[in-house]
This record gives C-alpha cells, sequence and structure tokens, in this order.
C-alpha cells in the first residue's frame, strides 16, 4: 500500500520547530507529531490493528487524537471518530460502523483500547480492503430523522491538501467528528499553520484562546456567532489578530452577518459550504456583508436543478452503511439546499426539507429569524412550521428574550415589525417564549415541527 500521508510528513518535517498543535495552552511542534505519530504506527503493529480494519476513534481534538488519525489513515484502517457530542448515540454508532476495536482518547490526552465481536463485512469495506484503501466514516447529525454513516475513501480526500495555500493560526471549532473539523484540521496541517484546540467551545473560552494565541482564521457557525454578540464575549478580549471568520453548517440571518461585520470590518467574512457525503468545497463570498457565494473549485462541479443544488465531487463518499446511494444515476449529490443565483454568485436559502408552506407560499426560516433577531430585545430566534387546518402550516416563532418585557405586548410589536419587512404569509402567527438554549453541541440551530 502506497503512503497516503507521505506529503504531510514531507511538510512536518521541513518545518519541524514550528507549532503545529496548541493543547491546553501549551504547544507541540512539528517534530513531535511527525514522531508522535511514528510512535502511533508501532502501536498500531504491536496490537495487531491492521489494514482494514474498522476503529472507532472517540476523541476531541487533542495532539494524541491527531496523530493518531493520521497513523490510522496511513496503517489503512477505516476510520470512525466519535466525539461526546454524539454520547447518546454512540451504541448506535458503534453498531452501524461494524466497529471491531475502539480507541478512546480521554480529556487528559490518555488513551483505551477495547475490541468487539464484531465483524465488519459490509461491501463499501470490502472495496476499501480490495483496493488498500484507509476509510474515513462520518455520521450525519440526524436532526431531521435517523442518522446516516457516510464512508470515504481518505485518499480522494486528502488529495486537494497537496496544493499549498496559506498557513494560518486556526482553532479547532467545528468537532473532530464532523467534516468539517477534520477539514480544518488537514488544512492547518498541510500548510504548516498551527491548530489551536478549545476544550470549551462557549464564546469567551474560544476568543479568549483566539486573544492568547493570536488567532488569524476561525471556522464557525452563525450561531455561535449570533451567541458571540448577544453576550458580548467580543468586548472582553483583544480579536485585533483575526484575519476571517469563516461560516457554515447552516444559513446564516442577514442581520447577524450585518451586524458581524459592522463590529469588525476588517475581519474577512467568509461563507463556506459542505457536506457529509461530499467534503468541503472552495468557496469565496462576494464581499464580508453579503450572502452570495461561488462554490467549486478543483474537484467540484456544480448545478442547479429545479432550484436545488446538486454536486459532483472528486472526494464524493462511497456510500452510506446505512441507506440506499443518494447519487443521480450521472454521479450528482442532491444536497436539498434551495438556492437563487445570481449570474456565477448562488444564495442558500435554505433546506428544502425545513421550509414550510403556507398555502402553497413557500416561508424559509432563515429570512423570518433574520428580521426577528433585528428586535433589540431579541437573543436568538428560531422559525418552524407548525400543522394549520386551513393554510396546512403556519409559521411559529421561538423566542429567547434578552430581558423581561411584557410578553402580549412584546408580541404585538414582533409582529408589526415583521408585517413591515416581510409578506403577510411569513408574518409569524405563533409566537413562544424559549428560555433555554436553541441550538445543538455542534452551535447549529435546532429545528423541530410540531
Amino acid at each position: 500500500m502506497t503512503s497516503c500521508i507521505d506529503f504531510l510528513l514531507t511538510s512536518f518535517r521541513s518545518r519541524s520547530g514550528a507549532d503545529a498543535i496548541v493543547w491546553r495552552d501549551q504547544a507541540y511542534n512539528y517534530r513531535w507529531l511527525a514522531e508522535r505519530i511514528g510512535h502511533w504506527q508501532d502501536f498500531l503493529i504491536h496490537n495487531e490493528v491492521t489494514s482494514g480494519t474498522v476503529v472507532a476513534l472517540e476523541a476531541d481534538f487533542s495532539p494524541n487524537a491527531v496523530a493518531l488519525f493520521l497513523a490510522l489513515a496511513e496503517a489503512g484502517c477505516v476510520l470512525v471518530p466519535l466525539t461526546s457530542a454524539v454520547a447518546t448515540k454512540r451504541t448506535e454508532f458503534l453498531e452501524v460502523s461494524q466497529a471491531e476495536i475502539s480507541i478512546a482518547i480521554d480529556t487528559q490526552d490518555d488513551v483505551s483500547v477495547k475490541r468487539f465481536e464484531a465483524v465488519a463485512s459490509h461491501d463499501i469495506y470490502q472495496k476499501l480492503r480490495s483496493e488498500k484503501r484507509p476509510g474515513l466514516v462520518i455520521f450525519s447529525s440526524g436532526s431531521t430523522g435517523k442518522s446516516k454513516a457516510a464512508v470515504h475513501d481518505v485518499v480522494p480526500l486528502l488529495e486537494k491538501f497537496k496544493t499549498p495555500r496559506h498557513a494560518l493560526r486556526t482553532i479547532s471549532f467545528l468537532l473532530y467528528d464532523h467534516i468539517g473539523g477534520i477539514n480544518t484540521m488537514l488544512y492547518t496541517l498541510a500548510n504548516g499553520g498551527c491548530l489551536v484546540t478549545v476544550q470549551d467551545r462557549s464564546p469567551d473560552a474560544v476568543l479568549r484562546a483566539v486573544d492568547k494565541h493570536k488567532v488569524e482564521l476561525l471556522p464557525t457557525s452563525p450561531t455561535f456567532l449570533n451567541l458571540c454578540l448577544i453576550g458580548e464575549a467580543w468586548k472582553r478580549h483583544d480579536l485585533s489578530s483575526l484575519k476571517t471568520v469563516s461560516y457554515g453548517t447552516e444559513p446564516m440571518p442577514e442581520s447577524t452577518l450585518r451586524r458581524f461585520h459592522e463590529l469588525f470590518p476588517h475581519i474577512n467574512l467568509l461563507q463556506t459550504y459542505g457536506l457529509s457525503e461530499v467534503g468541503i468545497l472552495r468557496s469565496k463570498s462576494r464581499s464580508s456583508d453579503s450572502l452570495w457565494v461561488k462554490l467549486g473549485g478543483d474537484g467540484f462541479d456544480t448545478r442547479i436543478v429545479d432550484g436545488i443544488l446538486q454536486i459532483k465531487a472528486q472526494s464524493a463518499m462511497l456510500g452510506y452503511l446505512n441507506a440506499q446511494s443518494p447519487f443521480t444515476a450521472d454521479g450528482w449529490y442532491n444536497t436539498g439546499d434551495r438556492v437563487e443565483v445570481d449570474g456565477e454568485w448562488m444564495r442558500i436559502l435554505g433546506r428544502e426539507s425545513e421550509i414550510i408552506n403556507v398555502g402553497g407560499e413557500k416561508v424559509y426560516p432563515a429570512e423570518v429569524e433574520s428580521v426577528i433577531q433585528e428586535l433589540p430585545a431579541v437573543a436568538d430566534a428560531v422559525v418552524i412550521g407548525v400543522k394549520n387546518p386551513i393554510t396546512g402550516m403556519m409559521v411559529c416563532a421561538r423566542v429567547q428574550l434578552r430581558e423581561q418585557v411584557d410578553q402580549k405586548a412584546f408580541v404585538a410589536e414582533l409582529k408589526a415589525y415583521c408585517r413591515q419587512r416581510l409578506q403577510p404569509y411569513k408574518v409569524p402567527v405563533k409566537v413562544e417564549f424559549i428560555a433555554e438554549s436553541q441550538h445543538s453541541e455542534r452551535f447549529k440551530k435546532m429545528r423541530r415541527g410540531a
């Protein structure tokens, strides 16, 4: 089997003294990382973890977790990264992935190994083994249904990182078992940057790390940026080192984007786009305060069919372990995301499954949420569709407030404001007040209809 990470190891050796990872405020250089990968390669041999073995890697970003990820790929194993964010689904994910061994790395970076009786016999695994290729299993969030297990060939996923790009000090905000988090890790290390890990993903903890470690790139979600604005964590930390904030995983409310850009005009705001099934596309925003974006780049093609974005990717998954193939006969993946098009630019309106159909008219939750969040008393808003006997569905807003208000008067104010900014069928009919957070551990809004 040819080496799949040799280009990374060559790069690591050329910058051996530079910071590769910061973990718990301690820096580990590229020499350490290369040596640690070698340590894990010996460990795998000693423990008879051979090519084709399906390994559940239970961890978050840490020096050992990064090194072991790369060692497993080099050994030709199938990696199944799992974080504490999916703890309630751990048993299900281990069963679906047919994990044969678990290597767990705890919060102190200590390692434990457990073998299972499972035999990984899925046809996709057999294909990887016959071609002597490493694999990667990524589970979807499953917010609107059962989580799907997407299996990738690691070799084409790594291919795009062979093209040199910017070396940046980058926060590992997106999780270790998320396609965006893995992309951040590989991009940062392939280009000689420094991966600054965070154990606490609260706004103050993340922005403290930006301040202390002079972070230049923060890949995150719109929900997280809104939390930073709500709690004014940005006032307590120096963010002058930040060059770029990239955002994805969910639609960005225009009001959040506009306010963040007004506060930080020196920061380049970049919309990103990716899916567990195809990987992360290269992107370019029309401007920092615009939701219009170009998507594509080497190895990716896009097309719009009936208003829905479809993608063909060299790094597309081989298939699901627990679902039928979603690809068209000619190899395109239907993202389910409805878009508007303006020449070579597109604007992502939202997931088709989350669109609210009010008497035949389509309502995109992100548009309504953006308007509601312009009200000074609103901390956050989630818009969903609720069944209605007359129109089929009606718009419901779940609102989290910054301060105590007269709720009856506030509902009247909210509806009046929405009527000024939105078409009548988009105005929330029902308003609920929510005290608790409305986002998942992945900092993504949770929309569950009624």
